[in-house]
């Protein structure tokens, strides 16, 4: 499937929600889409490892790490994982690591940053919940699309 988020905002318009921060893209997918898995972790990725280490069937991981840029939640294992479970791509609301790895594995991510610092794995956190941020509400099932210029998830 083929898109561009501006097309189908224009398509759409208001009844699909556009997310207004801006995330930096890693990953050899520039666009990806595919319905929403979450989880909500502050600092501890062991959620997200052992969610992105099941069967994706080309689904979007949306990851609440309310805005911490303190440790990353996703490395270059962790991606690869998700890239073998057939994972379409992944959103962090907080950061990754290993950014240049990532950059060569088909898959979609959208961070707000990197750091090199390791996260807790104590397994602290919330699968398949309904998420919020930057105004946007992340419900499992729902469509999410990123691209360049975006990210739209479907109300």
């Amino acid at each position: 499937m083929t898109f561009a988020t501006a097309d189908l905002y224009d398509e759409l318009g208001e009844s699909i929600q556009s997310l207004p921060m801006q995330f930096r893209a890693f990953g050899r997918r520039t666009a990806f889409d595919g319905p929403i898995r979450t989880i909500r972790c502050f600092e501890d990725n062991a959620l997200v490892k052992a969610t992105l280490a099941t069967p994706g069937d080309g689904a979007v991981l949306v990851v609440d790490g309310n805005g911490s840029l303190n440790t990353a939640l996703m490395g270059d294992l962790i991606a690869a994982s998700a890239v073998a479970n057939g994972w379409a791509g992944v959103v962090i609301h907080g950061a990754i690591r290993d950014s240049v790895a990532i950059d060569g594995l088909d898959l979609g991510v959208k961070a707000l940053g990197t750091n090199p610092r390791k996260s807790a794995k104590t397994g602290a956190g919330e699968v398949d919940v309904v998420l919020e941020f930057g105004g946007v509400a992340f419900r499992v099932g729902v469509h999410l699309y990123a691209d360049e210029d975006g990210i739209l998830v479907e109300r």
